[in-house]
């Protein structure tokens, strides 16, 4: 039975190729995404993918907001973003400058940031705000979607 559906789905695919290009993939629904994340300078590559993925979210038409805790926090230092270089990828900061350029919501969790010397004026570099438990949970409840990097 399933190899039946699959030979019927597989010789309906020439057919697709034939329509045009708007009804052959239909365009997705904008998504409400929130992005969370923890990784910080120790590991640079996860470190980039809340920013990355962000910024490609909202090209593709999603609204976007991330939230960032724990060691991923450092990384709204100038320094440290400019120093964390994820493999095959620029530095975290020329993405983070393209999150922030899109005007994308960041935020830090205060109490991480503030017990790792992250400052207002850190924050204020990519238009970032201190976050808490209650702006967590309201984009927990506003998002479509949750993904945790």
């Amino acid at each position: 039975m399933a190899r039946r559906r699959f030979l019927a789905q597989l010789a309906a695919w020439p057919l697709a190729a034939m329509l045009p290009a708007g009804l052959a993939t239909p365009r997705a629904a904008r998504l409400k995404i929130m992005l969370k994340s923890a990784w910080g300078s120790d590991d640079p590559t996860k470190a980039a993918f809340p920013f990355s993925h962000g910024h490609a979210l909202a090209e593709a038409g999603h609204d976007v907001q991330i939230f960032l805790l724990g060691e991923a926090v450092g990384l709204m230092r100038r320094s440290v973003a400019e120093a964390v270089v994820p493999v095959g990828w620029p530095p975290v900061a020329e993405v983070l400058g393209k999150v922030a350029e899109r005007k994308i919501p960041i935020y830090a969790c205060g109490t991480c940031a503030r017990a790792r010397g992250v400052t207002e004026a850190d924050l204020a570099n990519w238009g970032a705000s201190f976050g808490s438990p209650k702006i967590f949970v309201s984009l927990v409840e506003w998002a479509d979607r949750v993904i945790t990097e």
